[in-house]
């Protein structure tokens, strides 16, 4: 029998192309991946991988057992997910992804009430802005701004982020909107919806500041630094703040909550996502009504 740890990191390899970053991905080091990927080479007497200068490439048995090992790792994962959905006591550990501004701004503030409601639930949050893989058990609920497209997840739209334009009121180019400058996400995010319609808004204006989150963005607005486009559930909150009316059509993201459909029935991950979709819909701002 293959041994699965060989797998695996053949696996990372095959889907980030370079030994470097599956080893990142793993969270080990490079020779660990060198060596396993060689250890599964020499098992099965083939050569799965051409080692290139920056890269890797898959030969073409690489990429039969790439496919063949995939199938084995989904089957593997959906065993987990049955065992988990069988647990019906509320303990264990459920894990949750979502938006950084979700967890820090919304989710975290709430944690004790969730500690008193499941005391033997341990809840694991992620603030992450790239998707996960619920199919890999990479979380096993998940908050997301766009609707996932994969037909193995139950999806279900909680509630709606609306943005706007903010200053602090203490801003010295606040009734001069010529002079505006803004802040904005680094440039490796420029294909977000919410950077293009700021940079939309700022038609050619300087941006002064970028920043890789919009709890940075709301630090520094408070400072009088700029113009920031924030989520109006944490703009409208802040009595230092401003909310600006520029030109333009309103621009909001929608929220959606998924499991994957083998854990829908699991009584922590409906417990984890119950008390998610309530802190969402109790915030005015973030109603679908609005």
């Amino acid at each position: 029998m293959t041994d699965w740890e060989n797998l695996r990191h053949f696996l990372a390899v095959a889907r980030i192309g370079t030994l470097s970053g599956a080893a990142r991905a793993l969270q080990v080091d490079h020779a660990t991946v060198s060596r396993r990927l060689a250890s599964l080479e020499s098992e099965l007497q083939a050569a799965l991988v051409e080692r290139l200068p920056r890269a890797c490439r898959l030969t073409p048995l690489g990429h039969r057992v790439f496919e063949q090992v995939q199938a084995m790792e989904e089957g593997a994962y959906a065993v987990e997910r049955l065992l988990h959905a069988a647990r019906a006591p509320l303990d264990g550990k459920v894990s949750l992804s979502a938006p950084p501004v979700l967890v820090t701004q919304l989710l975290a503030g709430r944690m004790a009430e969730f500690r008193r409601r499941h005391p033997g639930l341990q809840l694991a949050v992620s603030a992450q802005g790239q998707q996960v893989s619920l199919t890999r058990r990479e979380a096993d609920v998940a908050l997301r701004l766009v609707r996932p497209k994969d037909a193995s997840y139950v999806v279900r739209r909680i509630g709606r982020m609306h943005f706007g334009l903010y200053a602090s009121r203490d801003y010295v180019h606040l009734q001069r909107p010529a002079e505006w400058e803004f802040i904005a996400f680094d440039t490796q995010f420029d294909e977000l919806p919410q950077q293009q319609w700021l940079l939309e808004l700022a038609e050619g204006r300087r941006v002064a500041f970028r920043l890789s989150d919009i709890s940075g963005h709301l630090t520094v607005v408070r400072t009088g630094a700029g113009v920031a486009g924030l989520p109006c559930f944490l703009g409208d909150a802040d009595p230092g703040l401003q909310r600006l009316a520029p030109d333009g059509k309103p621009f909001f993201r929608d929220i959606w909550l998924l499991v994957h459909r083998d854990l829908r029935r699991s009584a922590p991950v409906r417990a984890v996502m119950d008390f998610v979709a309530q802190i969402v819909t109790e915030q005015p701002a973030l109603r679908l009504t609005l």
